[in-house]
């Protein structure tokens, strides 16, 4: 499937800004689910200092604004062709070995209630049939419910809150399979819908690595494991670690963003 992506990230300040710096992880890479055609990065009122690669082998810009911009926009826009794997990445690996990725966060430590979805994933003797009963779960413990979460939500007050949107969802996984001894990690990416083009914002989901089949995708929010309609961007330990967008800036102004995001085929 090929996928047109145009994705514009505007950020206004009332006064004039002393200084702002965004990190950037915009940049799909090519892997077995997918090829990237053709990826542009653009920007307006700022500019791309540098460019470099983390520690999962994705590639981050950082950009400046202008000294005195009250506008700044972020443009990702490209085609990606997909291919349906059934959600399995594979045995495909970057630079962090895979204990890496058991490693708890402040954002998925396991309190009792992930503790408790994690349970029946303990004893399980079939991993990948499991990993599923555990999406389904989440899925009925935590209805997925807008405005209720927030960037700086955790997984287990996300379970406790019984209600969430993809990026919980994801968190709320990735805690669960840690808790169970699996190396788990956060992904952040694209979906294509299918009542609609424009979208609020991107998408989230897990994965989690399995014997004999290496990493293998689920979205908790759609309780599937991601096809062709998904483009990943980034993973990481949890969504701060593989955010689109993330940063800081100086000074009094105060910053408000649209995000103009269009996903088709």
């Amino acid at each position: 499937m090929l996928l047109n992506i145009n994705h514009t990230t505007r950020y206004h300040y009332d006064t004039p800004v002393d200084y702002a710096l965004q990190q950037v992880r915009l940049s799909p890479p090519n892997t077995p689910q997918q090829d990237v055609r053709r990826w542009d990065l653009s920007v307006e009122g700022g500019r791309v200092e540098t460019q470099y690669r983390d520690h999962n082998g994705g590639l981050v810009h950082l950009v400046s604004a202008d000294r005195g911009a009250q506008e700044v926009a972020i443009t990702a826009e490209g085609e990606v062709e997909t291919t349906d794997t059934a959600g399995v990445l594979g045995e495909v690996y970057g630079p962090a070995p895979l204990w890496y990725f058991k490693t708890s966060t402040p954002f998925t430590e396991a309190g009792p209630g992930i503790l408790a979805l994690a349970q029946h994933l303990i004893a399980a003797t079939d991993q990948l049939t499991a990993l599923h009963a555990l999406s389904s779960s989440i899925l009925m413990a935590v209805p997925y419910r807008i405005g209720e979460t927030y960037a700086a939500t955790t997984a287990e007050e996300a379970v406790m809150g019984g209600s969430g949107v993809c990026q919980d969802h994801a968190q709320i996984f990735v805690a669960a399979a840690r808790a169970a001894g699996l190396p788990a990690r956060y992904v952040s990416g694209y979906l294509l819908m299918d009542d609609r083009v424009d979208q609020d914002a991107s998408h989230a989901w897990a994965e989690a690595h399995v014997d004999g089949l290496g990493w293998v995708g689920f979205d908790v929010s759609n309780g599937i494991s991601p096809d062709a309609r998904y483009v990943r961007l980034a993973y990481g330990l949890d969504y701060r670690r593989a955010a689109p967008i993330s940063g800081l800036r100086l000074g009094q102004s105060k910053e408000s963003m649209i995000v103009s995001l269009q996903v088709q085929q």
